[in-house]
């Protein structure tokens, strides 16, 4: 299970803006609980009317295709969705009383473009966002019939309209109705709900100067979400990855000594010779990626010049680094959901080794520089 309590030093409304979440991935769906209670399409369902009583079965319906199909009808073409997402965000206004996301089901949240342009997020990080989270899943008609059962159950006593809806829909997207849209003026994208995690992380993004390369961290326990919220922010971003796995420590550093040593099993002498020096400079670089199935360095990784460059994995706040990151993401995760984790993962013989070895020699790391009280944002546990 990903928990996703967020704490942000540099933030602190973003508390008031999330709560608790939790979730489980289950292949490309999700089981998502809110305060430990699980969260399904029928309580979706019945806060949208809460939140929106006028709304009719038409609109109803189309909250259900969303719910299990997403945003994968409205990304077919990218460069045409782009400049309609554009002209929609340019006429909408900065709204104060939008939530930033309301989640529709399990899978997606409606991201409202208002409460996005209040926060003063980028148009193009949402837009990218949307396109990310438009994936075609196998079993969406499945999905989408049994919520359609669901309002059967939800508008028990409009039961007969929601019926001849149906006789007359023929598939596909739905719009919403002309009452809805005249009473709400919606404007909203659908993200992927596994996005929110990343969101605190964007907010403080924003706040950054536009002029110069700037570096995300993102380090933490072993099996706790770092990897998955560094390729979010990629995605998000168009950002770089430089990945700490790729410093592993070469079999010929690993003495007695170093093994001893805080933080010591990572490779940091070459980081700071052919990664540090390059993070911040606007051009393109290079550097060896560690063979783990060869034991010594291997490939060349090329790192492209972008706006942004994230830094993902255990040891990469190490203080032999300095204080280099505009930004410190701290992944946090208990050792039960930990070990769960990577047993799911990596197998029980390697949980094993895990457990023995490598967690040891993190929780050293951690403690001994209290590198969790030095990140601007702490997710996780």
């Amino acid at each position: 299970m990903k928990k996703i309590f967020f704490f942000a030093a540099l933030l602190p409304f973003v508390l008031a803006c999330y709560g608790e979440y939790t979730m489980e991935y289950t292949g490309k769906r999700t089981k998502l609980f809110r305060n430990g209670k699980a969260v399904d399409f029928f309580l979706c369902a019945t806060e949208q009317l809460r939140r929106y009583p006028e709304s009719k079965i038409q609109d109803l319906v189309k909250l259900a295709y969303q719910a299990a199909w997403g945003p994968a009808h409205g990304v077919a073409d990218r460069e045409r969705a782009w400049k309609y997402f554009s002209r929609e965000f340019a006429r909408t206004g900065a709204e104060d009383d939008l939530p930033l996301f309301e989640v529709i089901s399990p899978d997606y949240c409606r991201v409202n473009l208002g409460a996005w342009k209040k926060a003063g997020l980028p148009e193009i990080w949402l837009f990218n966002m949307f396109c990310a989270s438009a994936e075609n899943l196998p079993d969406s008609q499945v999905v989408f019939d049994n919520y359609i059962r669901l309002l059967e159950k939800l508008l028990d006593g409009k039961k007969g309209e929601l019926d001849e809806f149906m006789k007359q829909y023929r598939g596909g997207a739905v719009h919403h109705s002309a009452h809805y849209c005249r009473k709400y003026c919606p404007s909203y994208r659908l993200v992927n709900i596994r996005f929110i995690t990343v969101i605190p992380v964007l907010l403080a993004a924003a706040k950054m100067p536009e002029n110069s390369v700037s570096v995300i961290a993102v380090d933490g326990r072993a099996a706790s979400g770092k990897t998955t919220l560094a390729r979010q922010l990629s995605s998000i971003l168009e950002a770089e990855v430089i990945h700490m796995d790729d410093f592993f420590l070469p079999p010929e550093l690993r003495t007695p000594s170093r093994w001893t040593e805080p933080g010591g099993n990572v490779h940091y002498e070459r980081f700071k010779t052919e990664v540090l020096p390059e993070l911040k400079q606007k051009k393109s670089f290079s550097y060896r990626r560690f063979d783990c199935s060869k034991m010594c360095q291997g490939e060349m990784r090329h790192i492209a010049i972008s706006r942004w460059r994230i830094v993902e994995g255990a040891y990469s706040l190490h203080p032999e680094f300095g204080d280099y990151a505009d930004l410190k993401v701290f992944f946090d995760i208990s050792p039960a959901e930990q070990m769960k984790r990577i047993r799911k993962r990596n197998g029980e013989q390697k949980a094993q080794i895990f457990a023995e070895r490598w967690i040891p020699m993190e929780e050293k790391y951690l403690r001994t520089f209290n590198i969790k009280a030095k990140a601007d944002i702490v997710i996780g546990n």
